[in-house]
């Protein structure tokens, strides 16, 4: 346990918290007021999120678990103190977001309710989602195995992401396959651009 890092990270998060209100009021629409802070599920979940990181980081694992479970308990969210969860995201309404020990959440991503960064075995070492930056994870979606998300991906509502999925694209489905394909991503592989996408598929806006 090391009483130093504890107020180093914990004077961090004065800065991370933030950028942390800064992307709310920009990605969530419905953000009216400044007092919204005070009942925003979400916020105050990922806030609860990063006080247990700082304590787990900085040896007082007890802490950090006790935190974690009063965070399960009061919002219905959890993510493990150990993921790695940048500032700048944001999870909206936040109950039944569950992210595991493993992960990797990049900035600017917005996460709904009742998402899963899961593992797909059990197995130690890195086993969870790597979520690059500016994502958006639909409602319900489940995200599992040590795979990567692409920047400025869109992942559907309930989709079950089990394959790394490219920047700039749109997934859907189960298992999920891509079903948008942005301009800006054209220049990625050829293979890519031969993909017909499957308009079938619900939980996406085209």
């Amino acid at each position: 346990m090391n009483i130093i890092k504890l107020f180093k990270e914990i004077s961090r998060l004065r800065n991370v918290l933030k950028t942390d209100k800064e992307a709310l009021k920009r990605l969530d629409p419905s953000f009216e007021t400044w007092y919204q802070f005070l009942f925003h599920a979400g916020y105050r979940a990922l806030r609860l999120y990063r006080l247990s990181r700082a304590f787990y980081l900085s040896g007082f694992k007890f802490l950090a678990y006790l935190i974690y479970h009063t965070n399960r308990i009061l919002y219905s969210v959890d993510i493990h103190p150990a993921a790695d969860i940048e500032p700048g995201v944001v999870i909206d309404h936040g109950i039944g977001v569950v992210i595991g020990s493993t992960a990797v959440v990049g900035t600017g991503t917005v996460i709904y309710h009742g998402v899963t960064l899961g593992a797909k075995y059990i197995t130690t070492g890195k086993r969870h989602p790597t979520v690059g930056r500016n994502v958006i994870i639909g409602a319900g979606a489940k995200i599992l195995g040590p795979i990567e998300i692409g920047d400025y991906a869109k992942i559907g509502a309930n989709a079950v992401v089990i394959e790394s999925v490219p920047k700039n694209v749109t997934v859907a489905g189960i298992p999920a396959k891509i079903v948008k394909i942005n301009n800006s991503s054209l220049e990625e592989s050829d293979s890519l651009c031969k993909i017909k996408p499957e308009l079938t598929l619900i939980g996406v806006e085209y």
